[in-house]
């Protein structure tokens, strides 16, 4: 086993989610991922811990749901609920055998599913919890890369100085925590929302691992202006590019996509919360340095912004409510944002580094 595996392990017991003596910790996990799955297993039993493992893959819930109907997809799984309810610590980990599995399965059916979900969704929330990678060819393809560069640059973005990452964007969210608003100029978007009641929170690893971003959910009737995302992303499946969204009295009232619209409109006609802004952050972690297609790597690169419609965040006092959270990532190297009366960040630098 690569050490590598091991550290990460550690940081996912240790660091990102705490285990105690005594704790339920529940890892979900593709068999792609058995020797991370190892790992865990080992140090959490280090903790004096419990460790339970869920498989779960693409093709299972593709096979589900191309089987099943609209009642059954209703149907709650209260089995699911009551391991979630039970445990103290939820560790994900994705390590798919392709990445486009989901792409045959209508999105209305994928989107349903996440509806009836949503109760376990917000009980998973409310524990410690922490989504992770384990390097795999399907995702070494996706990014353009050979696995032994996919395992580097995952490992480059995951084995850092964790406490000297998080005093750094400590910096950013005190500045922006004195602030009530929040601009971003750029090509073809001029976005403004109010950020007045709301928190700015520093991810510095404890929910998702690679980590590397400050982010708050903005008042949501106030969000005006136009955004286009200029990097793709892959939602259940499907690519998404070149999206551009039209914010009145904060709602989505206009939106297009040069690839992947219909999929789109899906996920803006989900509920009512999704046609409104649940996040806004910015992308700080240096290892990552080109998108990947996996959103959980590609929002907290360096020198970007990312927005996601759909539900809020309850630690920055949102209040939107939705079935889904689907973030989408704008380049900012060539950009500006401003909050109050300052510049926070200007081509690819921010207001500790501009002169």
């Amino acid at each position: 086993m690569d050490d590598r595996v091991i550290e990460h392990a550690r940081v996912l017991v240790n660091w990102s989610t705490h285990v105690k003596r005594g704790e339920m910790v529940l890892v979900r996990a593709p068999p792609n991922a058995h020797e991370l799955v190892i790992a865990i297993s080992a140090e959490v039993a280090r903790k004096g811990a419990s460790c339970m493992v869920s498989m779960e893959s693409d093709e299972m819930a593709k096979a589900y749901l191309l089987n099943a109907e609209e009642q059954t997809i209703s149907l709650y799984p209260r089995h699911f609920a009551r391991a979630v309810d039970e445990c103290d610590v939820i560790i994900g980990i994705e390590a798919p055998i392709d990445t486009m599995t989901l792409s045959s399965v209508n999105p209305e059916k994928l989107i349903a599913r996440s509806r009836t979900r949503k109760p376990i969704l917000d009980m998973a929330l409310a524990k410690r919890w922490c989504d992770t990678v384990h390097p795999c060819e399907a995702l070494a393809y996706q990014a353009n890369m050979t696995l032994e560069e996919y395992r580097d640059f995952v490992y480059d973005s995951i084995l850092i100085d964790w406490k000297d990452a998080s005093q750094n964007m400590s910096v950013l969210r005190e500045r922006l925590d004195s602030y009530k608003n929040i601009r971003i100029l750029g090509k073809d978007t001029d976005l403004f929302a109010e950020t007045s009641g709301r928190i700015w929170v520093v991810a510095d690893g404890k929910n998702n691992m690679p980590c590397g971003e400050v982010y708050t959910s903005p008042v949501e009737d106030t969000v005006e202006g136009r955004i286009w995302f200029d990097i793709p992303f892959i939602y259940q499946g499907k690519i998404i590019e070149n999206v551009r969204l039209v914010f009145e009295r904060g709602r989505v009232v206009d939106y297009s996509a040069g690839q992947g619209e219909q999929t789109l409109k899906a996920i803006i006609e989900a509920d009512e919360g999704a046609k409104k802004l649940g996040e806004i952050a910015f992308g700080m972690n240096k290892g990552i340095t080109k998108y990947t297609m996996n959103m959980l790597f590609d929002e907290k690169m360096w020198g970007t912004i990312h927005c996601a419609l759909g539900m809020a965040l309850k630690e920055c006092n949102g209040t939107n409510e939705s079935a889904i959270h689907v973030d989408m990532i704008k380049d900012m190297h060539t950009g500006e944002v401003l909050a109050g009366d300052g510049t926070i960040y200007k081509d690819g630098k921010f207001f500790y580094d501009l002169v």
